[in-house]
């Protein structure tokens, strides 16, 4: 009888022991999770902190504005509206109208465009492009051309004139050579 008590309180120290262990990786294994975030909650931290890094690299919609209109233009006397595009053709002619405004002397082209040299090399991403009257592109890296009408070639996007219809650049750009002028805002 001994022996049979001896055996069952082995048995019951033995249960005890092993159910002490797994109460201790319970335990243990609710801390860890309570401290290391759930898969779902380890993505929405990876979302936000992407919205902060893309915050951070983005400029706020004010910004975006300003940023959008870098520099006013001028055919002859008539002031247009551009939308420019946002790449480093755009920011390297800007660069060249801080000091003072950039005066272009255009001269007209195949009946669809004005053409003038810019006086300096604009880094450039020439593609394919049909164009439509308003759009000014960069061609060959150093010249700026502003269409009225329509052509099919290889140019680095720059901008198109948002506020004239294709009647509107027809007269503005052809009927003769213009003048273009480019000037920073806060610039001379």
């Amino acid at each position: 009888m001994r022996s049979e008590k001896g055996r069952k309180r082995s048995m019951k120290q033995i249960l005890s022991g092993a159910l002490a262990v797994l109460l201790a990786l319970c335990l243990a294994a609710c801390g860890a999770r309570a401290e290391a975030p759930a898969p779902a909650e380890k993505e929405s931290e990876a979302q936000t902190a992407e919205v902060e890094t893309r915050e951070e690299r983005e400029p706020a919609p004010e910004e975006t504005e300003d940023e959008s209109m870098p520099f006013q233009m001028k055919i002859n006397d008539t002031a247009v509206a551009v939308d420019w595009e946002e790449n480093e053709s755009v920011e390297a002619l800007a660069a060249l109208c801080r000091e003072e405004p950039l005066t272009i002397q255009m001269s007209m082209y195949g009946g669809f465009e004005q053409v003038g040299p810019i006086g300096a090399s604009l880094p450039r991403s020439d593609k394919q492009t049909t164009t439509d009257a308003g759009d000014i592109v960069l061609y060959a890296g150093n010249q700026i051309v502003v269409f009225y009408g329509s052509n099919d070639w290889a140019y680095t996007r720059l901008g198109h004139i948002s506020d004239q219809s294709a009647a509107d650049m027809a007269a503005l750009l052809g009927h003769g050579d213009v003048t273009l002028t480019l000037t920073v805002e806060g610039g001379r």
